[in-house]
């Protein structure tokens, strides 16, 4: 499913009709990055149509939702774009998209599931409730105990664990940022909530809710 998209490089902005580069087909990927790294937009326009199709589909087959997946596109390339100047790959260009794309429609899917969780439990609780005085300080109470649970995390943890949820950064930015492997972004995710879980003693779903 061919779109015609573009990703507005001056702004951030989402627009319509990207222009036809100027630029030869026959320049590889490595040629178009290296163009890019001067602010050659021409080169990010090529490689964004010689890419969209095949980025798009894995979106779309992840999310089965046309919309999320073009949105989820729109910010790998637009990503891709704002750190043109410090991309290296070390692997192919199909194959640092696909696992772009996986890891957007992982926290595309996680903020969703939040959201959600939020509005089940707003949809639940009735505000006419009497002791909703009560249930808000026991709130207030749990967030104060998370926010010192999170302080006793180990450092490294720590870090990565905001970065991910005061930031919302994936785990691949968390990774390139810290200098580390985004197993180990993963690792040190696993052993904060699961933590944070034993010191506040509730189940994913409520933390997840409480983080939301």
């Amino acid at each position: 499913m061919k779109r015609s998209a573009e990703v507005n490089v001056s702004s951030g902005a989402k627009n319509v009709n990207m222009p036809i580069p100027n630029l030869p087909k026959t320049h590889t990927d490595d040629q178009l990055l290296q163009l890019m790294a001067r602010d050659n937009r021409d080169a990010f326009t090529e490689l964004y149509n010689r890419y969209w199709d095949k980025t798009f589909a894995v979106a779309y087959h992840r999310l089965d939702d046309e919309h999320e997946a073009e949105e989820v596109v729109q910010e790998v390339f637009l990503s891709i774009w704002q750190r043109r100047a410090s991309l290296k790959l070390t692997h192919t260009m199909a194959t640092y998209l696909s696992v772009a794309v996986k890891y957007k429609v992982i926290n595309h899917l996680d903020r969703q599931y939040r959201k959600q969780q939020h509005l089940d439990e707003l949809a639940f609780t009735s505000p006419e409730t009497d002791d909703s005085t009560t249930q808000w300080l026991e709130e207030k109470e749990l967030r104060e105990r998370l926010d010192h649970s999170i302080s006793q995390l180990p450092e490294k943890c720590r870090i990565v664990f905001l970065l991910s949820r005061d930031e919302n950064k994936t785990y691949a930015e968390i990774a390139a940022a810290l200098g580390i492997t985004q197993k180990t972004v993963e690792a040190h995710m696993s052993k904060a909530l699961s933590s944070l879980r034993q010191s506040l003693g509730i189940s994913l779903p409520v933390l997840i809710l409480l983080l939301s």
